[in-house]
Order: C-alpha cells, then structure tokens, then sequence
C-alpha cells in the first residue's frame, strides 16, 4: 500500500466544481484538495477529504522580502495560522515576492525579519508555515526563492521546525534539475511537495522528462509523513489524467 498522501491543486480544475473533484477524487485515492481557502476547507471534508495546505494572505510578487508588506501580512498570517489550527489545517502557503533590484542577502535578510514575527504563532498552533520555490525562467519571472540553496539559508535562519519550504518538482527542474539528490540532500527543509510534467507543466507521464516513481520513492525514503499535491495542468481529460498520477505515484 502507498505511504504517499496524495493531493491535488484545485486550480489545475477550473472547470470542475470543487465539490464534484472531491467526490470523484475521493473514489480514487486522493486525501487533500489543497490552496483553497476557510470557506472551501468545510465542502472537501464533506467527502472526507482534507487541505493538505491553505492558500494565505501573501502573493506571488508580493511577499516577505519587503518590510513595507509586513505590517499587512503579519496579522493576517496570524489570523490565518489559527483559522488552520481550528480546521485541522496542517500548512499555510506563502512567498518571497519578486526581486524588483533587490540582492538576494537583502531579501533573505528582510525575508527572515518578517518571518519571525509569525512562527512563534506557528509552533504554538503546529502549523508550518511553507514557502514555496518557484521558477524565475519561464513562469514568474523576477522571483526571488527561485532556487532551492536559497530557501534552505532562510530556513536556517528562521530557525523553527514550523517554516519549511514547498518543495515544487516542476519548478526546480527548470531551475536546477538534480531533483533526487536535492531530495535527499535537503528534505528535513521540505514541509509539503508539488509535481508537474516539465516541458510545459502537463500530465506526469512518459510525454515528459521527470520520472515521477523514483522521486516519489527518493520521497518516501526520507521518511516525509505528509502530502504530495498534483500541480500539473491537465490536456486531457482532466478526472482520467489525475487518477493517472495518483495510480503512478502510489509507491
């Protein structure tokens, strides 16, 4: 029996309604439908589905990495953090923010001041709080927690087991490849994991050049306990394509 807890994206479905993907989903295996918000958390637990993590108040662009958005995202995380902790929520989502000029010391820098300020809210409540690694090559250009040694060093100096990284597949091997050794080398910093068929972000299957049953392996071997979500955009039909990844993904 698969020990990988298996989530989805709800944004890769816009077509489906959330309650239809969990019913469906919920038949085949799937535990989690993930960033959603509080008044979506009650729809997937209907079908004894959970939100392996919540979507939170930072965005793409905007993030940590400047002071002028911590006075905003700072109570809003803590309110966040405890809506988590009374639904059972296990993350929160968050990010960096772009660059816009500045060094990366800068944005560890600021990143961190900013952080810390909510993870004494996150360990009282046992929530992580994960920042996600995203690609700055093809999707979001500019980002700043583009590559994997970066997360890691603001990890360190946040210093709490309650902030980790998202760990995103597809994002990293656009940006650094090597993805299995990074797992090993690097998942006590990882808190949640995302995949995706790279080129072009499709099914995870042989049209693509990651091969997802010796990462989801590398994964378990590290003895990670919680979910993996399905990021990728679907050019099929969408319910037989994610039944597809779970299937491949059960190691």
């Amino acid at each position: 029996m698969s020990s990988i807890r298996h989530s989805v994206c709800k944004w890769c479905y816009p077509k489906i309604p959330l309650a239809d993907l969990a019913r469906a989903g919920a038949k085949f295996g799937l535990q989690s439908i993930e960033l959603l918000g509080p008044k979506e958390w009650p729809v997937v637990k209907e079908f004894g589905l959970t939100c392996a993590i919540s979507n939170g108040p930072s965005t793409i662009p905007d993030g940590f990495n400047r002071r002028e958005n911590h006075a905003k995202l700072i109570p809003a995380f803590h309110e966040r953090i405890r809506e988590c902790e009374e639904a059972g929520i296990p993350n929160v989502i968050c990010f960096s923010g772009n660059r816009r000029g500045q060094s990366d010391e800068e944005g560890l820098e600021i990143c961190a001041e900013g952080i810390k300020q909510i993870v004494a809210e996150a360990e009282k409540r046992r929530v992580t709080v994960c920042m996600e690694l995203l690609n700055s090559r093809v999707n979001h250009k500019d980002y700043q927690c583009d590559r994997t040694p970066w997360g890691v060093e603001l990890c360190k100096r946040v210093g709490s087991e309650r902030f980790k990284l998202l760990y995103d597949i597809y994002h990293m091997q656009i940006m650094e490849g090597d993805v299995i050794r990074t797992i090993q080398t690097h998942h006590t910093y990882f808190g949640h994991y995302h995949t995706g068929g790279n080129p072009g972000r499709n099914e995870i299957d042989e049209t693509q050049e990651l091969y997802y049953p010796a990462i989801m392996r590398a994964i378990k071997e590290t003895g990670y306990a919680g979910f993996v979500g399905q990021e990728f955009i679907p050019k099929r039909d969408p319910l037989t394509s994610l039944e597809e990844a779970i299937k491949l993904c059960a190691v």
